[in-house]
């Protein structure tokens, strides 16, 4: 019978999948280095295979170690539910969360099941709207919780992912070799659509717009039809989708952070605990970014911590 697996070794080994550093692994978890590698090393000895294999200086997870992955970060989930239902058992009342359709459709389902699960008195409520929007929501005390693309605009505030962009076309499409090229973006004053323009100026190729719209689903539309190029995060790609790169001359496009604000207007702790959750479950996924910024409640400035 196998020995139970240390909950410690399945931290180092999620953290050390995110960064690809034992430096920085080992900064994040407050260890040496050499206790960092031996971790690793236990949880192989535990696990019986190796969970990665070297490419060049790179670390590239083998078969195995997906697989480990997947459970360790499903018992590292399980384990921040348990806490935060043991934290407050009896939390119940309403929550109004705030987030652009993107992240509701891709990256929110995970989050608001297990916040269910460990609180299943509170009620959750979904309003789904532009970053910028929210963001002045949030100001009036409309919503409780904001989860947005953070924006130069922006106050500092609580960052809880870092999500790569990339260019999309159809699978079948050949829009992209048009010249100028059409685009779908979302309308101004959003930082997806600042990069993208930006990026094909960059490189002097010339663009216009197919579609503007709102939502993440008329950008989509757009994208299926073969008749524009979008600019979506990486979490968001479809089958039927195809992500364009330098070979089509299309140029890379920066990481976008992924920003939790809080109301400071009205005291709600089922809304304090579900920000708490939400920074939890990323701090464990593959979005988890080097370090977060957290602006301080009386507004006087802020703190850089680890994300770890």
């Amino acid at each position: 019978m196998h020995a139970p697996l240390d909950l410690r070794l399945l931290q180092a080994f999620i953290v050390l999948v995110q960064t690809g550093s034992f430096s920085e692994t080992s900064r994040r978890l407050g260890r040496t280095q050499p206790a960092v590698s031996l971790q690793l090393q236990r949880l192989e000895e535990a696990t019986g295979a190796p969970l990665f294999t070297k490419v060049g200086r790179k670390l590239v997870l083998t078969d195995h170690g997906e697989l480990i992955l997947g459970y360790a970060r499903t018992i590292m989930g399980l384990q921040d539910e348990l806490q935060a239902r043991l934290a407050a058992p009896n939390l119940d009342g309403p929550v109004i969360l705030g987030t652009p359709d993107l992240y509701a459709a891709y990256l929110l389902p995970a989050v608001l099941s297990g916040f269910r699960r460990a609180h299943p008195k509170v009620d959750v409520d979904l309003t789904c709207a532009l970053s910028s929007k929210l963001m002045a929501a949030v100001e009036r005390a409309e919503i409780d919780l904001a989860l947005v693309t953070g924006m130069p605009a922006f106050r500092e505030g609580e960052v809880v992912a870092q999500e790569p962009l990339v260019w999309v076309t159809a699978e079948s499409s050949s829009i992209h070799l048009e010249n100028p090229v059409p685009l779908a973006m979302l309308p101004p004053g959003n930082i997806f659509r600042d990069y993208g323009l930006a990026a094909l100026e960059s490189i002097g190729r010339t663009w216009r717009f197919a579609c503007v719209s709102e939502s993440l689903s008329g950008l989509q539309a757009a994208v299926f039809a073969g008749i524009a190029v979008g600019v979506v995060c990486k979490s968001s790609v479809l089958p039927g989708m195809r992500i364009l790169g330098r070979s089509e001359s299309f140029p890379p496009l920066p990481k976008v952070n992924l920003v939790l604000y809080r109301s400071g207007r009205r005291r709600n702790l089922a809304a304090e605990a579900l920000g708490d959750f939400i920074v939890r479950h990323f701090a464990s996924s593959a979005l988890a970014p080097p370090s977060r910024i957290v602006r301080t409640q009386a507004g006087s400035g802020a703190i850089t911590t680890g994300a770890g």
